[in-house]
């Protein structure tokens, strides 16, 4: 397994990440009782992974319970992170959104729930337009001063939403954001046009969700043998909404580079996520043993050159405005001499060159 920095922070977490949506039953994303729940994360952690990724709102606190009971005894060798945000109530609007009220109420919900005293990344599950973002940053910053939670994280922003954010916790003195788990896949490159050029200037970690698109770039199905309709991978389009010309060309590409290394297209999709800038962890996720073994073994596949053309130039999305206008004045002939930009961080950062790639292996 390789390992790396959570974000711009001195925590260490794998480049793969357990994820636990499948976790209960009130999702319907993969009903797993305890028994399975504590065999996947033992296999997961037999194998190096040390990151574990919940959500208060996953099966509406089930899973982060079946957590709790999987990991007593061992809790401290976990980097542990769950999420608040999303609705906890039918009927009470008030369990809901980033207000004080809420991450307050939650966080301590969570942490009976997962049987600790903190957890080690506290993240919003994404953008309260209702609440002040003051209140909400406040609030983070408090439970961090109080030992509650380690870091904290975002989810689901767009790139000036985290920007404002960032912009009010360095003015105020406030505890930073140090990631944001965003999804990002092969038929999903929006991540492209900004987030990842924010996220290396600012050190923020990407976390990924979903890099397999609901289980699409698994391979499984072709333009010529579509998903039944009543499966998930029928449904991935329209929680990971992509074009399904573009996505068969993909799963294309991806069986015959699978091929040239003896693996699965869902391996080489996920170390293609792996590869790329800013990638704190991608997070896997599985209902079968078998499945999530697959998935961990993309942190042994190690992708050519001649793959990474292959695979950018099937998923290219095209480049939208600014962000093209960007590109080229970055490339045009510049009479100004040469200068080397100072470091942004003591250290170099989680990347040396912000230009060149992925953070090192630790």
């Amino acid at each position: 397994m390789e390992y790396r920095r959570l974000g711009s922070s001195g925590l260490i977490v794998s480049a793969l990440g357990l994820g636990t949506m499948q976790f209960g039953e009130a999702m319907n994303v993969g009903r797993l009782d305890q028994q399975a729940t504590n065999e996947m994360i033992k296999f997961a952690l037999d194998r190096g992974i040390n990151f574990i990724d919940t959500a208060d709102v996953y099966s509406r606190g089930e899973s982060e319970t079946l957590i709790g009971n999987a990991i007593k005894g061992i809790r401290d060798d976990i980097v542990l992170a769950t999420k608040a945000r999303l609705p906890m109530s039918d009927t009470d609007f008030n369990h809901s959104g980033a207000t004080r009220v809420n991450l307050m109420r939650e966080i301590e919900a969570s942490l009976r729930r997962l049987q600790t005293d903190h957890v080690d990344l506290y993240q919003l599950h994404g953008w309260d337009s209702n609440t002040p973002l003051e209140e909400s940053l406040r609030a983070l910053d408090d439970l961090v001063r109080q030992g509650k939670v380690r870091y904290i994280g975002l989810s689901n922003y767009m790139a000036w939403q985290a920007a404002m954010a960032l912009g009010i916790q360095r003015e105020q003195h406030l505890e930073k954001f140090v990631t944001a788990q965003m999804y990002y896949s092969l038929v999903g490159r929006g991540l492209e046009y900004e987030w990842m050029d924010f996220a290396q200037y600012t050190g923020m970690g990407i976390l990924v969700w979903s890099t397999l698109a609901g289980g699409f770039l698994a391979g499984k199905y072709s333009r010529n043998q579509p998903p039944p309709d009543d499966t998930r991978f029928a449904e991935a389009g329209q929680f990971v909404p992509f074009d399904k010309e573009l996505g068969y060309n993909v799963v294309d590409a991806l069986h015959a580079i699978a091929a040239r290394h003896d693996a699965t297209p869902a391996r080489v999709a996920i170390a293609w996520t792996m590869a790329q800038p800013a990638i704190s962890s991608v997070l896997v996720a599985a209902r079968r043993l078998e499945h999530l073994d697959d998935n961990i073994k993309a942190a042994d596949l190690k992708l050519t050159d001649e793959d990474f053309r292959d695979l950018n130039a099937v998923s290219d999305p095209g480049v939208p405005y600014p962000r093209w206008m960007v590109l080229q004045l970055d490339q045009a002939e510049d009479p100004r001499p040469k200068v080397l930009e100072p470091q942004r961080f003591a250290d170099g950062g989680p990347w040396q060159d912000l230009r060149r790639g992925p953070s090192p292996t630790v």
